[in-house]
């Protein structure tokens, strides 16, 4: 994306089993995400469906709506927060006259314009290029192939071929080449030595990089905005005599797209090879548990889940919890439990070792520090 702010609507499917709050808890990421690209927008479609239509993903009905409010009100984006199939897309744009991104489009172009080093934009090329390749079929719309008799081919199908042809080669040397530097970083990461490998890992925007500066006395870029940081960043700590090698690794996401987990492997080979795995999580989130089980489902994924792992609860500045009435029908949910409740809660689970902290506050961070060599010096 440019400069330019941009407008959009965002729209999600309601499936049996799900709470409307969670629905809109994801639309609410979306916009966040959206906001993040130099989007704007907080209008939300959310459609009930038992399951999504092949042709449109939404039915009829909700696509002539959102066709009404974007004609009326010059949107220039309609954001889905699911992926799409090419055709669908296709006909999405034809209806709403106007550009369609799905969630793992907007989370790519995120990650282009925040790819910093050579390695980060090699690594968000090739997602993009496998992202792209379904879906050059709709890009030659206009060149269709003229029916005829066999061996008649149109310009677009011919074109479409060649462009094809080249994305294929492109993802060749991209793979190519990412091989070529992983190899180079792998070597690195063995010639540290046998110093412990503290990495820290959790979903976007939870103050990762924070606690990195923090403890590090670094200078890594962060700020409230998702995948801040891209680029996996290397510092050696000394706490109370106690040597350690530190890494900030990319955050993860609810349905982080398959293209980009594939290309930033080497990059995840930080948390594979850490001896330690520091699980940060915002305590503020409303879904925070929601968080806490994407990440370990990624670790899971990424085969670590077996990994020592400290769980720090941050932003508990930030927290704010709800007064429960224990003759509502609603159920009980974490908001409604105090900092104390939730703290006891986690402790008393096994083999959760865990803290409650503002790294921006700097709130238990000496207790932070000590328990963290005692982990490393164990």
């Amino acid at each position: 994306m440019d400069n330019k702010t941009y407008s959009a609507v965002f729209v999600a499917i309601l499936f049996q089993r799900q709470r409307e709050e969670q629905v809109r808890e994801y639309l609410d990421e979306l916009k966040f995400l959206a906001e993040t690209a130099g989007i704007k927008g907080d209008k939300c479609f959310i459609q009930r469906l038992d399951k999504s239509n092949s042709r449109t993903y939404i039915g009829s009905g909700k696509v002539q709506e959102i066709a009404d409010y974007v004609s009326q009100n010059e949107i220039d984006y309609v954001i889905f927060d699911e992926e799409l199939t090419p055709s669908q897309m296709r006909n999405l744009e034809k209806d709403f006259k106007t550009s369609v991104i799905d969630r793992t489009g907007l989370i790519l172009d995120i990650f282009a314009d925040r790819a910093r080093t050579a390695y980060a934009k090699t690594q968000v090329e090739l997602a993009q290029y496998q992202y792209l390749l379904p879906r050059l079929t709709g890009m030659w719309t206009h060149l269709e192939r003229q029916r005829g008799g066999i061996g008649v081919r149109g310009p677009g199908e011919s074109q479409l071929e060649t462009d094809r042809r080249i994305v294929l080669d492109k993802i060749k040397k991209l793979k190519l080449q990412l091989t070529k530097i992983d190899r180079q970083m792998s070597s690195q990461r063995g010639n540290r030595g046998n110093i412990k490998r503290v990495a820290l890992v959790g979903y976007t925007n939870v103050g990762k990089s924070t606690i990195m500066n923090m403890l590090a006395k670094s200078d890594v870029f962060a700020e409230n905005k998702l995948f801040a940081t891209l680029d996996t960043t290397v510092r050696k700590v000394v706490i109370d005599n106690t040597p350690f090698l530190l890494s900030d690794t990319v955050g993860f996401i609810r349905k982080l797209p398959t293209q980009l987990v594939e290309s930033f492997k080497s990059t995840l080979d930080e948390v594979r090879e850490a001896d330690i795995l520091i699980h940060v999580v915002d305590i503020s989130h409303p879904g925070f548990e929601d968080q806490i089980r994407v990440v370990n489902n990624t670790l899971l994924e990424i085969g670590v889940k077996d990994k020592p792992c400290y769980m720090v609860f941050n932003k508990i500045d930030a927290y704010r919890h709800e007064e429960y009435d224990e003759f509502s029908l609603e159920e009980k949910q974490q908001r409604h439990y105090t900092l104390d409740e939730l703290r006891n809660s986690w402790m008393s689970r096994e083999n959760t070792p865990c803290i409650f902290i503002s790294a921006k506050e700097h709130t238990n961070i000496d207790e932070f520090r000590q328990e963290l060599v005692n982990l490393i010096r164990k």
